[in-house]
């Protein structure tokens, strides 16, 4: 097993602590532990033993995850040390339970976790790409259809989707369902983007539409918890779920108990409501500052305009690779974005705008400064 290096994750890590404007980070702005708690006494919080929590998530937090499931009790939901570990042992487990099927299909554009993971257990990784089609990023239905086969064990797919925003419908759902149960393959959704739409209508789970689907999310995106590093694994089938608590038993054995106690906090029905209407206007409020900074800059960037996440990947018109004018943003600006080399999109960057508005407006105006003396 060899692991390619992770390059968003690295070029992250060593400069979101260290540059001037981070407009990298692909959730909002994260809250404080206060801010969650409300009128909650915090004394609860402070006689907590910090002992090890049940190892697959408390019985109480994984029930009022279960809720966001139709039919699902806290048997069809497993917990992770964020979205991160679900992906992983979800991807691990479908390579190494199906041996006779060695080919997984991800979306495209995506995070790359999948598809180094993928790489690194031996699988043969195909595409099927969202289409640029000049108003909307639209998956390309037939494109499955032509890489699926007998072989495929997992077609992976994020929606919300990071990095475009775009959200996939009901029918391109229920078509990809259709199209992985014509050979009997698993769909993983990473679905971490859920609850931040910008138009406030919630975007439907495949949970809904595939018995053989695994569905990962997690608080730190939509919930604005990254910290709490708190993810799950929701599925159809209770067996496959002890399954994969199982395969946790292998990597990080157990969520802490402070954060298994404050995603409960944060899961309660009223607490819930509050911390998704705190994100929907953030998203709603700064997106408008990124839709006017594109457009007095449109012989700069093309941007189809997101509908959820924190995200947006615009298409820039110089002659510089991504990765590139991301050093050169860092070392001469003092600001980081992300390539879009590491999405393999050439000529595109990603742009976060979940954090602090006056942060984001320097951010980008910075940004517009490395760019327009290139053309002078």
């Amino acid at each position: 097993m060899k692991l390619e290096r992770f390059e968003l994750e690295r070029i992250q890590s060593e400069w979101e602590h260290v540059v001037k404007y981070n407009l990298s980070e692909s959730g909002v702005e994260p809250m404080r532990v206060i801010e969650l708690l409300g009128n909650q006494s915090q004394r609860s919080l402070l006689d907590n033993k910090l002992g090890y929590p049940q190892t697959n998530g408390s019985i109480a937090l994984r029930q009022l995850i279960s809720q966001q499931y139709a039919g699902a009790t806290a048997d069809n939901i497993t917990v992770t040390n964020g979205g991160a570990e679900a992906n992983f042992v979800a991807t691990w487990r479908c390579i190494q339970e199906y041996k006779e099927r060695n080919e997984l299909i991800i979306q495209l554009p995506n995070y790359m976790q999948i598809w180094g993971i993928g790489k690194a257990f031996g699988a043969r990784v195909k595409p099927f790409w969202l289409r640029n089609n000049g108003s909307a990023w639209v998956p390309d239905i037939e494109e499955l259809k032509n890489s699926i086969s007998k072989k495929t064990c997992l077609v992976a797919i994020c929606n919300p989707n990071n990095p475009t925003g775009a959200i996939m419908g009901l029918d391109q759902l229920k078509a990809i369902a259709e199209i992985a149960e014509d050979v009997g393959a698993w769909v993983l959704s990473d679905e971490v983007y859920q609850g931040a739409e910008l138009d406030g209508k919630t975007t439907p789970s495949m949970f809904d539409f595939y018995d053989k689907v695994l569905v990962t999310n997690s608080l730190s995106k939509a919930y604005g918890l990254p910290g709490l590093r708190v993810g799950w694994i929701a599925s159809p089938s209770k067996d496959v779920i002890f399954d994969l608590w199982a395969h946790t038993d292998y990597t990080s054995i157990a969520p802490s108990m402070l954060s298994d106690t404050l995603a409960i906090v944060a899961l309660k029905q009223k607490n819930r409501e509050r911390i998704i209407k705190r994100t929907r206007t953030i998203l709603r409020n700064n997106w408008s500052v990124v839709e006017h900074w594109l457009r007095n800059n449109g012989e700069l960037f093309e941007c189809i305009a997101p509908k959820g996440g924190a995200i947006c990947l615009a298409k820039y018109s110089r002659e510089i690779d991504s990765v590139e004018l991301v050093y050169r943003l860092i070392r001469e600006k003092s600001v980081l974005l992300a390539p879009g080399d590491h999405f393999l999109m050439p000529q595109h960057i990603r742009i976060g705008y979940g954090h602090n508005e006056q942060h984001l407006v320097k951010g980008l105006e910075s940004v517009v400064e490395l760019l327009i003396p290139t053309s002078v």
